[in-house]
């Protein structure tokens, strides 16, 4: 009984189709994911009902008509005010900055505030804004 190269047993796996699926399905995942998160904004929003502001988790810096700075209620100089700055961020990093400047101070008073609060480490800001009633007219 001779058997001829014909009718032989394979018994080796052919991984070939195998490897050929799996690249194309990674070719295919390279090329979407870039576009899936291309177009997503991620916004962590606060749920609550009612919404209360707690002016103590902020860093609060006013600016009046006549130039005046004030840190948390308290007037003060700003040559003094970067350090006042850096020791109430060494407590709490996380404290955002929220400027509130008289409509008719110079801007450039604004910008001093905002550079000297980011040389003391500030990383968060704010600039508060007066919101106008819908029932007046402008």
């Amino acid at each position: 009984m001779s058997k001829n190269k014909r009718n032989k047993i394979v018994a080796d796996i052919n991984i070939t189709p195998f490897t050929d699926v799996v690249l194309v399905l990674l070719i295919i995942f390279m090329i979407t994911t870039p576009m899936l998160s291309q177009h997503e904004i991620k916004v962590n929003l606060p749920k609550a009902e009612i919404t209360e502001t707690d002016d103590t988790k902020n860093i609060e810096v006013t600016v009046d008509k006549d130039g005046l700075v004030y840190l948390n209620g308290s007037q003060i100089h700003m040559a003094y005010f970067e350090d006042a700055v850096r020791n109430i961020i060494a407590k709490n990093p996380d404290k955002p900055v929220v400027i509130k400047g008289d409509k008719t101070v110079q801007y450039d008073l604004v910008i001093q505030v905002m550079d000297k609060a980011k040389k003391a480490g500030a990383t968060k800001f704010a600039l508060a804004v007066e919101i106008p009633d819908k029932n007046k007219p402008i």
